[in-house]
């Protein structure tokens, strides 16, 4: 062999070794992706902390490499394997909801407890995207799986489609993240086009105000009111309760701190580094995946139409002076605090003077709740 072949052919096994020897169109779709997911985040503020770990993830998990280098995060014994774990096997979702739990002001909840009924009405765009799902052909595990999209809570979508229907966890935790994240753009047409100019400046009471007992309470009725209900939510319901006695308690505030803080800071890291990096396009790149998307799309226009349309109902029984602006339904869903934010942000388009913020958290914390009982009921069913 002359030395000449002897370089051409090492130069062979070089390239061979390379991303360059190994890409698709796929693994270049993937990487755009992750490229605007990234943009999206630093350029628009589109939930830069989920989606700026979660598109260097699609970046990370869509560099092709030679089979066998045991660097993906499907290959047992890799590094990002390992971190995966965390994500097949619901480790980090209910560290989420613990860190959820320490931060969140369930006042506006308490002070008027019809605002659960809105947290609960949103919820319809869970179970309606499951039958149509199930109509589309999925099996009724993948159907539960896609439908939590409709909920708008990532960590709940991630707990629990590694239950049902592990191998589409990737398709749907993105799915789920990009709809949190488009919540600013999606939900604003759909609460103009079902509300009228009446509606939209009615001007709720301000909250009353929550005493301590009342909060430290809430978090301990509510764990026994929704677990004893839903046991298979304890995971998510259970930590998210918890974290909130933590806050309440006031005799915790180092371990709110950190749950809050520091702890779920990293696990959202790893969630989001993880959950891209599954989007190789070797896997992600199918016709399910983007049926996934589109009945994404579908729940959570559901869940924010059903969340508007059922405050509309409620007031028709409700007196002048208790009636509650339908601008706060969209809230209903889990994406907290920005759909609470945009009930405000829709709201002072017509009265600048009209505060809707405090109002809307009520059931977007609700939507939190109703979520994970939601995703408890399709587990104990379809489990």
């Amino acid at each position: 062999m002359s030395f000449v072949n002897f370089l051409f052919e090492r130069f062979e096994q070089f390239i061979e070794y390379t991303a360059f020897g190994n890409i698709t169109w796929g693994h270049v779709i993937m990487i755009a992706i992750g490229l605007i997911f990234i943009y999206l985040a630093i350029t628009k503020d589109y939930e830069p902390l989920l989606l700026v770990p979660i598109g260097f993830g699609i970046l990370i998990g869509n560099i092709p490499f030679h089979p066998g280098l045991k660097l993906g995060v499907y290959e047992t014994g890799s590094v990002m394997n390992y971190l995966y774990f965390g994500v097949i096997q619901g480790v980090y979702p209910p560290l989420i909801f613990l860190g959820i739990g320490a931060m969140t002001d369930f006042s506006s909840l308490i002070s008027n407890p019809k605002l659960f009924l809105i947290g609960a009405a949103a919820q319809f765009g869970i179970f309606g995207a499951y039958m149509i799902a199930l109509f589309l052909g999925f099996t009724p595990q993948e159907a539960g799986a896609i439908g939590i999209i409709g909920g708008a809570d990532g960590p709940t979508a991630i707990f629990l489609s590694s239950k049902l229907a592990p191998d589409l966890m990737g398709a749907i935790a993105i799915s789920a993240y990009s709809y949190m994240a488009l919540v600013p753009v999606i939900q604003p047409p759909i609460m103009k086009l079902l509300t009228n100019g009446r509606e939209r400046v009615i001007r709720m009471k301000p909250p009353r105000a929550v005493s301590k007992r009342e909060k430290v309470l809430f978090p301990l009725i509510g764990l026994l009111l929704t677990c004893f209900i839903v046991p298979s939510g304890l995971p998510l319901l259970g930590m998210l309760f918890f974290g909130n006695l933590l806050k309440e308690s006031g005799v915790t505030k180092r371990l709110a701190d950190t749950a809050k803080g520091p702890l779920i800071d990293i696990v959202t890291i790893l969630i989001g580094l993880t959950v891209g990096a599954s989007t190789q396009a070797t896997t992600f790149l199918t016709m399910k995946s983007i049926g996934i998307f589109a009945l994404g799309a579908g729940s959570f226009v559901i869940a924010t139409t059903t969340g508007v349309l059922f405050v509309k109902f409620l007031n028709i029984f409700l007196k002048d002076g208790r009636k509650i602006n339908p601008l706060i339904g969209n809230s209903g869903v889990s994406a907290v605090p920005d759909s609470a934010r945009v009930s405000q942000m829709i709201g002072q388009q017509y009265d600048k003077t009209n505060h809707l913020l405090m109002h809307a958290m009520g059931p977007n914390v609700a939507g939190v709740i109703g979520s994970a009982v939601a995703a408890g009921i399709l587990l104990g069913f379809l489990y």
